[in-house]
């Protein structure tokens, strides 16, 4: 492993009072160490956190930021002597690396010594002493000041320190990874997009997949297929955090996220098999088949991930052409096959429900949505023939994602094109089923706007429903198209969820006005319809419910 040989800056280390206070210490703490006394590195440690949080407190200090150079100066020239007893090196490396992070954020030159400290370590200390090292002291991030600064050398140190372990690599990786992931997502949630400092944490991040490609060139068989399902889910989990933080700068995301498409064709992962799923499925099932359910937690994004990695592809055609796809063929088999299609409005879902998603992707996503149910899409009309059941709970999921964004968004753009999404995707369900999800919706709905624009769906389905009966005629809709009159006949249930909603009680003035008025709109149109058809398939016309 190489490290950086060059000497500190020796004149300023020789003069700078903190710089001679801590040389001493280090020569005190490495005879002690030799004696077999390792207390003084306790005090060692101490001194160093002093001078770090003077430095990180008092940042427009010339004198503080000068100390802090100097120190690590100090400990990189400690290091780099020859003479230096392995003892006192592997006794260090427990507690410096953590120790010269917190320098991490004060200055470009600040975080390139701290790397090379940390350098010296890989290169003098076992590979497979180090990695629990640094992983311990990145999972110590929390309550540092700029805590995206802190981890930053100690994923580059992980990264390096992978690449130098010789055996054993999955199971290495797999006790890596979640840490690493686990401590992005928790830095990931203590700042906004507007923190263009996170670059380094996702550029520092994407080194450990560099790493994680450069092992897997080593394997075969087996363990080369694990290795790059770990592989693969990293980089997703990877990419949803991305988003989340800084999907908002599109044009300064498209470098990284390109950076990171690049790796889905050495990971098997496929546009279309990220968008229906498929690709997840057989991913993970490597890690439920080996009961793994601590490296599942830690991808508690992946979906999002495989979701927004197409979109970003839909945003750029550049993107698209590192993950070595192509979006328009992939829109085009959605259109051409309902199954899949089905299975991408599911997976969808997770950009739409995700709350902290940057409006700008979402705006994408439905773009990709209403894409994928444009025109004459292949549909199967036959009911009988068209079970969607094992879909439903996931449409109807992606459904009501839908309808949250309808309703939160401050773009009025954007919810009308959403709103023409949620039509496009309810008119894409058998008639059979589609009664069920707007009865589902409408129950679950907090919004009264909400189950008022439902229940005009409802009502603009049941006039399409009366063109059919009588275009095709009375007694050929009763032996072609029987799942017609059942769902009109239930259509009165909607109006009662509104007038007897099922936690009780009439519906409360003013906040459900939009829902009773357009219940009373849709009843209106079934009592005239049914009067006009002289037909009574509602119940409507029956005295018991005049």
């Amino acid at each position: 492993m190489a490290t950086e040989t060059s000497e500190p800056r020796e004149p300023f280390s020789s003069k700078n009072p903190l710089a001679l206070y801590l040389h001493e210490k280090l020569s005190s703490c490495s005879t002690l160490i030799e004696s077999g006394d390792e207390k003084s590195v306790a005090e060692l440690v101490d001194f160093i956190n002093t001078v770090s949080d003077s430095a990180v407190s008092n940042h427009e200090d010339r004198d503080a930021q000068g100390n802090a150079v100097e120190v690590l100066s100090e400990i990189h020239k400690f290091l780099l002597s020859p003479s230096l007893d392995q003892a006192v090196i592997d006794a260090l490396s427990f507690e410096l690396p953590k120790a010269v992070s917190k320098f991490a954020g004060l200055s470009d030159e600040c975080l390139k010594i701290a790397d090379s400290i940390i350098d010296c370590f890989i290169e003098k200390c076992s590979p497979r002493d180090m990695l629990p090292v640094l992983c311990e002291a990145l999972d110590s991030w929390n309550g540092m000041v700029h805590a995206y600064d802190y981890v930053v050398p100690l994923l580059s140190g992980i990264s390096k320190v992978l690449l130098a372990i010789q055996r054993r690599h999955f199971e290495q990786v797999k006790v890596a990874v979640p840490v690493v992931l686990n401590v992005l997502k928790a830095v990931c949630s203590e700042f906004s997009a507007r923190d263009t400092e996170c670059m380094n944490l996702f550029i520092s991040a994407l080194g450990i997949a560099d790493s994680i490609r450069a092992i897997c060139e080593k394997l075969e068989g087996r363990v080369l297929e694990k290795l790059r399902d770990v592989l693969g889910s990293y980089l997703l989990q990877l990419m949803a955090l991305l988003s989340l933080v800084l999907g908002c700068e599109i044009p300064g995301c498209l470098p990284l996220v390109s950076r990171l498409s690049e790796f889905f064709p050495f990971c098997g992962l496929s546009y279309l098999g990220l968008i229906t799923g498929s690709d997840i499925d057989k991913m993970t099932r490597t890690f439920v088949a080996e009961e793994d359910d601590d490296y599942m937690r830690c991808l508690s994004y992946i979906k999002h991930g495989a979701a927004i990695s197409v979109i970003w592809g839909h945003i750029s055609v550049n993107v698209a052409r590192a993950a070595g796809g192509d979006v328009s063929t992939v829109k085009d088999e959605l259109l051409s096959n309902q199954t899949e299609r089905w299975q991408a409005v599911g997976m969808l879902k997770h950009i739409f429900a995700f709350v902290d998603f940057p409006w700008e992707l979402k705006k994408h996503a439905i773009d990709f949505l209403l894409c994928i149910t444009d025109g004459n899409i292949a549909r199967n009309y036959n009911d009988k023939d068209t079970d969607c059941s094992i879909y439903m709970p996931n449409l109807y999921a992606a459904l009501q994602a839908i309808t949250m964004v309808i309703m939160y968004t401050p773009d009025t753009v954007l919810r009308k094109n959403t709103f023409e999404a949620l039509k496009r995707v309810l008119a894409d369900i058998p008639t059979s089923q589609r009664f069920e999800i707007f009865q589902a919706l409408i129950t679950n709905s907090t919004s009264s706007p909400m189950t008022a624009l439902l229940l005009d769906l409802v009502r603009n389905d049941l006039y399409k429903e009366g063109f059919q009966r009588t275009a095709t005629g009375k007694d050929k809709e009763k032996e072609e198209n029987k799942a017609a009159p059942l769902w009109v006949a239930r259509s009165l249930e909607m109006v009662e969820l509104v007038f007897r909603p099922p936690q009780g009680g009439p519906p409360s003035f003013p906040e459900h006005g939009d829902a009773v008025l357009a219940a009373l709109n849709l009843y209106r149109f079934i009592l005239m319809t049914e009067s006009a058809g002289k037909t009574n398939y509602t119940g409507v016309l029956s005295k018991k419910k005049i």
